[in-house]
């Protein structure tokens, strides 16, 4: 009787032990990263899952490479292992709609990480930074530091685009032409090569060595006899390139000045630039801010509540408006770096000035 009590009493035991399992076991969400290339994505990835697995949700964080079919094949692998979210970071933003239906199917949130995804209704929402104003900041410094408002000029300039299959490439673009075209019109500001518009100035998967190739053909049949004053990049990676590129020809020196040189994203290699008085300014996206957003989103969903959004108007995908979160960037250049990215806690200062 007395082991016939006691094998009951194990039996509870192991089924409560089995339910209380099952009541702990954490939600995990699928982390789709384009690349390692890049420190920025690496701090995306690993703060999305310091902010994840804070509120107790467990990740799965996988990098592409830059290689569209590793990504498919990445989130085809999330969702077969039956992730409860997606929040991806899209290669290119056209290429994920059939692996976006099979999301769908499976009643898995997807979240666009700061790259919209196009052409698919299989979109919930958009964490990102605003765009539009991105190009607005390079813009307006380059109209600044040249003094196109006081009527200076004319000043001869080069344009550089982003990748054509990233969504937000055309929004920096068109933010800064908003600025700059004006001037082109007016003819205080000369692009002597001619060559204006994403189908001209694009430049693919954001490679700098791409960059810098252009730049160097640039110089060479346009200003071998003119100086080059400002060029617009959008990206620090490309700006690396340009400079590079500047150098090789001379510029740099206390003869032949560099141009303004424009970028994005903060990278410790640019913000060494700046310091150097080589790049210019940079826009600075606070990466920790938009992980925080975009993990709030993914509680939210997954709690049946209302996720942050602020825009409900910007961001059509070709199919629908994906609800948004804009978040405010910042121009950063050699009079602010310190209060922006230092005291914030954003790098610490050896990571710059060692």
């Amino acid at each position: 009787m007395k082991a016939r009590r006691l094998h009951f009493v194990i039996l509870l035991m192991g089924v409560f032990l089995l339910g209380a399992g099952y009541a702990h076991a954490a939600q995990t969400i699928g982390v789709a990263m384009p690349t390692k290339s890049s420190q920025r994505w690496i701090d995306d990835g690993n703060n999305m899952v310091k902010y994840l697995e804070a509120m107790g949700y467990d990740t799965d964080l996988q990098y592409a490479e830059d290689v569209i079919e590793n990504q498919l094949s990445q989130i085809e692998n999330m969702i077969v292992k039956g992730v409860d979210v997606l929040v991806i970071a899209s290669i290119d933003g056209e290429t994920l709609s059939d692996v976006l239906q099979q999301a769908h199917d499976m009643k898995i949130p997807v979240i666009a990480y700061d790259r919209l995804i196009k052409k698919s209704p299989n979109v919930d929402l958009y964490a990102t930074f605003d765009n539009f104003q991105v190009g607005v900041l390079q813009a307006r410094y380059i109209e600044d530091t040249l003094g196109l408002k006081q009527g200076k000029g004319p000043f001869n300039i080069e344009l550089f685009g982003g990748s054509p299959d990233d969504n937000n490439a055309y929004f920096f673009y068109d933010g800064a032409m908003s600025v700059l075209q004006p001037y082109i019109d007016s003819g205080k500001l000369v692009v002597r090569s001619g060559q204006m518009g994403m189908d001209k100035v694009s430049t693919l998967r954001w490679d700098g060595s791409v960059a810098q190739a252009r730049m160097d053909n640039l110089l060479s049949a346009f200003y071998t006899t003119e100086k080059v004053d400002a060029v617009l990049s959008p990206y620090d990676g490309l700006s690396i390139g340009i400079l590079s590129s500047l150098k090789g020809v001379g510029y740099g020196t206390p003869e032949q000045p560099m141009p303004v040189v424009t970028g994005q994203d903060a990278e410790i290699p640019s913000i060494k630039s700046i310091v150097a008085g080589e790049q210019t300014q940079t826009v600075f996206k606070d990466t920790r801010e938009l992980a925080k957003v975009a993990a709030e989103m993914v509680d939210k969903l997954l709690k049946g509540q209302k996720p942050p959004v602020n825009d409900t108007k910007t961001y059509d995908n070709g199919v629908k408006v994906v609800p948004s979160f804009l978040l405010v960037p910042y121009s950063v250049d050699r009079s602010n770096w310190e209060e922006v990215l230092v005291k914030s806690g954003y790098y610490d200062r050896k990571q710059i000035v060692e």
